[in-house]
């Protein structure tokens, strides 16, 4: 099926639409059946069935339709939260005794929630590539985590190479996809088991609603559809359902934009003095960047630079001169927006990410790239002091 065609037509010519232009929205919290005997069903069934919010709606089904499809998976979850899909992912392949890998940087609260699982007895290891897995790897390791590209550092990883590997030592694998989006990756067409996303970022695309999904074969999406999506509570809500299918149908368009305007704004700031490094894979002089063409279509607009600066002051005085880049977390939505670890992160947290002080994060909106770089450059030079 083409991605067009899944994130604008996919489920919206069925009967129950009636001709609408927009789904329906499904507020009830709960269904009711003509007989005992079919609600013992149902709720035996509750992963496929309409039986209370807390379990599926038929508009949060329609958006895990889409979402299957455009991973080319079998089933989607959603959930309220990128971190409620992260954790119930996580948690439904490990039990105490059991010990995960972790490919290269990931989400500062994945770390969080991997370190919290170590009071229920879950050990983790960080691994910078899979020499460093081999050596981690252990009779009790069950699972191995990974971003491509990673968090900050925008490492590549060979993806078809993770998986190989894991498999070869029985480990499920698990990848955050947010970056990328389906649009531009398919990591379950390269042997991921279980991807994962942030729905408040690209797919959603305008910073108006919080939501993460996992996409992946039946056989694992459907016990934790049962167990974890139930009982931890994280389910997604209607309206943010169909916020998200209203943003799939401009998330192709959005991520060609998105790709234009970050590649504009990375090879300005890749030729500018006060810039150390650009950490974008969609620039030639990125490490991964002949592996990244090969395995994904396209690039979005996160990315990060490393200043000419080793002062805290000088970094937030450019988070400060910008005028049209706003200073906040988050990304993926119209407006463009800066973050620097070193002012918001412990610096023991900073240290285990391996980020320097200068490091600077950058997410490209949908403004004009002329303008944003015009910002960029006024910034930098009257707040780095990277002049001989």
């Amino acid at each position: 099926m083409d991605d067009e065609w899944i994130c604008g037509r996919l489920g919206e010519d069925e009967p129950w639409v009636l001709g609408a232009v927009n789904p329906p929205v499904f507020e009830n919290s709960l269904f009711t059946f003509g007989s005992a005997e079919e609600l013992g069903e149902a709720i035996r069934n509750e992963d496929e069935r309409y039986v209370y919010w807390r379990g599926t709606n038929p508009t949060v089904d329609l958006l895990q339709r889409k979402l299957a499809a455009l991973e080319r998976g079998e089933r989607a979850k959603c959930f309220g939260s990128g971190m409620g899909a992260i954790a119930a992912t996580i948690s439904s392949r490990v039990s105490a005794g059991d010990h995960v890998l972790v490919l290269g940087a990931v989400y500062g609260p994945t770390t969080q929630f991997l370190r919290y699982l170590e009071k229920f007895g879950v050990t983790h290891t960080h691994a910078d590539d899979l020499d460093g897995c081999a050596r981690a790897v252990g009779p009790g390791t069950r699972l191995l985590y990974f971003e491509s590209p990673s968090y900050m550092r925008y490492e590549v990883f060979d993806i078809p190479a993770v998986t190989s590997w894991a498999a070869g030592h029985g480990l499920v694998t698990v990848m955050d996809n947010t970056w990328s989006t389906p649009i531009f990756q398919k990591p379950l067409t390269m042997g991921v088991d279980l991807v994962v996303h942030s729905l408040s970022k690209y797919a959603g695309g305008h910073s108006d609603l919080v939501g993460g999904v996992v996409v992946g074969p039946a056989r694992l999406i459907r016990p934790l559809a049962l167990t974890e999506y139930q009982l931890y509570g994280a389910a997604m809500s209607p309206h943010d359902a169909a916020k998200v299918i209203k943003g799939l149908r401009t998330l192709p368009v959005r991520m060609a934009a998105h790709q234009e305007r970050g590649l504009a704004a990375a090879a300005f700031l890749a030729g500018h003095p006060a810039v150390r490094r650009v950490n974008h894979p969609g620039l030639p002089s990125h490490p991964g960047h002949a592996l990244a063409r090969r395995q994904m279509a396209g690039f979005s607009s996160l990315f990060s630079v490393e200043l000419a600066t080793e002062s805290r002051a000088e970094v937030a005085a450019f988070l400060d001169a910008l005028r049209h880049f706003r200073i906040g977390v988050s990304w993926g939505g119209f407006e463009s927006l800066v973050n620097a670890p070193a002012l918001s992160v412990e610096e023991s947290v900073r240290a285990t990410m391996g980020v320097p002080v200068g490091l600077v994060r950058l997410s490209v909106g949908l403004e004009a790239a002329d303008t944003l770089i015009k910002d960029l450059g006024l910034a930098l030079e009257g707040a780095v002091a990277w002049r001989e």
